[in-house]
């Protein structure tokens, strides 16, 4: 079984709302579709890299994820996770770490479908791979950061608990942008309240993680 090889897609991560999990290939092809449909408003682009204005964003959407899993290392990796509600997919949720038995540290990044913008769902899938990497791999610290216009980020990072740790600026097509880093403590974390969140099925997943 599939599992066998790669026990991450037997990981599941749940809030009232959501299961966040590895999709199979048709699930893949309906979360290329989300995307597909919108991800954000048009007169803005909330992300380093323009991936939404692709010729087809769907199939950047499947090979992105599927080039996530086969560059996968204990020391480098990028866990996507795929938000169903109701068993339909909704969004990706991105946490990722380089030396993470090092640094104990991680970063998060995401997109949600446009059509379930404004439900809340964003802060819920933050807060599942949070639990994930404080509650179930131990954790120190957390890592984000989001465009000083990107309001829906920054409001999901302070409800969470994130701290401003700084500015970035990078070129952005061609020209110079600002980003606001952010970082979230374990100490932190563990002081603010939040939906609750289940995870099942870390354990064989342990040594993929360097953890």
């Amino acid at each position: 079984m599939l599992v066998d090889h790669l026990p991450l897609y037997g990981l599941r991560v749940r809030t009232p709302d959501l299961e966040l999990r590895l999709p199979d290939l048709p699930e893949l092809a309906r979360l290329g579709d989300v995307a597909g449909e919108g991800v954000h408003d048009p007169g803005v682009m909330p992300f380093m890299h323009p991936w939404t204005q692709q010729s087809d964003v769907g199939r950047h959407v499947i090979l992105s994820a599927l080039a996530e899993l086969g560059q996968w290392r204990p020391g480098d990796w990028s866990l996507g996770l795929v938000a169903f509600r109701d068993g339909e997919p909704v969004g990706r949720q991105i946490l990722s770490a380089r030396e993470f038995a090092v640094t104990r540290e991680v970063r998060s990044w995401s997109w949600l479908g446009r059509r379930f913008h404004g439900q809340g769902l964003g802060t819920q899938m933050r807060t599942a791979v949070l639990a994930l990497a404080f509650d179930g791999l131990d954790a120190l610290s957390a890592c984000s950061a989001a465009f000083l216009d990107n309001h829906s980020s920054l409001r999901v990072s302070e409800k969470l608990g994130y701290q401003p740790d700084g500015i970035q600026v990078d070129a952005v097509r061609g020209a110079p942008t600002i980003s606001r880093r952010l970082r979230l403590t374990r100490e932190r974390w563990s002081q603010h309240s939040r939906v609750p969140v289940e995870i099942e099925g870390l354990d064989p997943c342990r040594e993929m993680f360097g953890a």
